[in-house]
């Protein structure tokens, strides 16, 4: 037990919650965007997975970062515009073409790999390039402070001013009024004027668009190749973060940490001996225990409004 705690009240450990939670907090913004318009984004976990391996394919291959950056982004958005196009022109279930998505991706992106390059499974043989750490010239002298904040990814600062940018979106703006509204009254919303059909497009390429940051950082920061499945079930808990989180920026992005602080304490664990098979269910243990209080919650609610 000795031994435990001093894992956990480490800097390192600190350090590790703020980078796990990167990929989920991207992924949780985009399914709350999605979310407040009224449709339910399943497919965070294959778009992420797309932009991992876009990211790594196009940074190796332009020989530049903020290319394959780029080209993940475009990737995820476009991902997300032909679920859009299928849900809302094509009547398709907004269910079945997200788990659709997911099944593509995690048979095509290997398919595709292995085309190019000839590898089952992994990037190890592409030059791809990875994004920079930063850090902060001030803030690294502060004791205890300095090393968990400063020298994170790039795109952990990004997906903090990512979860400050969706606040300021859909609380702050006429297009975030917009999305709202088509979430909780849509024909109430198109009687005064709002195209819903238009919103939700925006709603769901946006969410394409974080879940993209989400996927890339998988491949050009949390590693620097692709491999299989490698997201391993974080979009899903992106759901699962944003459904506890009530539909706020605010609650999404601290459930996400919560998620991320399972994550980063299943990864210390591994320096316990402890089976690796029980340590890997320590974030979807929290998933669904988190899942449970929620609907409890939620339940006891309405019974207290009825």
């Amino acid at each position: 037990m000795d031994k435990f705690f001093e894992i956990i009240f480490t800097t390192d450990f600190a350090f590790s919650i703020f980078r796990v939670t990167t990929p989920i907090l991207f992924a949780a913004l985009g399914a709350l965007i999605s979310n407040r318009a009224g449709i339910v984004n399943i497919g965070l976990e294959g778009i992420m997975l797309t932009s991992a391996l876009t990211g790594v394919l196009i940074s190796a291959y332009t020989g530049s970062a903020l290319a394959g950056l780029l080209g993940a982004m475009l990737g995820g958005m476009l991902i997300s515009a032909i679920l859009a196009l299928f849900t809302l022109e094509l009547k398709t279930d907004i269910i079945l073409g997200g788990i659709a998505i997911n099944a593509f991706a995690s048979g095509g992106t290997v398919f595709l790999l292995y085309v190019l390059t000839g590898e089952k499974g992994t990037s190890s043989t592409l030059a791809s390039k990875m994004l920079p750490d930063l850090h902060i010239p001030l803030i690294e002298r502060v004791p205890y402070l300095g090393p968990i904040v400063s020298g994170q990814h790039v795109l952990t600062y990004l997906s903090i001013l990512a979860a400050l940018g969706v606040y300021f979106l859909l609380n702050r703006t006429p297009l975030g009024l917009r999305i709202r509204a088509v979430g909780e009254n849509p024909k109430a919303a198109q009687s005064v004027g709002i195209r819903v059909k238009q919103i939700q497009y925006i709603a769901l390429v946006l969410s394409g668009l974080f879940a993209s940051l989400g996927g890339a950082f998988m491949s050009m920061g949390y590693l620097s190749l692709f491999t299989r499945d490698m997201t391993a079930g974080r979009g899903w808990i992106a759901l699962a973060a944003e459904s506890m989180g009530r539909g706020t920026a605010v609650g999404t992005t601290l459930t996400s940490f919560l998620f991320g602080f399972a994550q980063a304490l299943a990864n210390a664990l591994q320096l316990l001996k402890i089976p690796s098979e029980l340590i890997s269910t320590v974030p979807y243990i929290t998933t669904v225990l988190g899942l449970v209080i929620y609907s409890y919650r939620q339940a006891r609610k309405l019974r207290k409004g009825r």
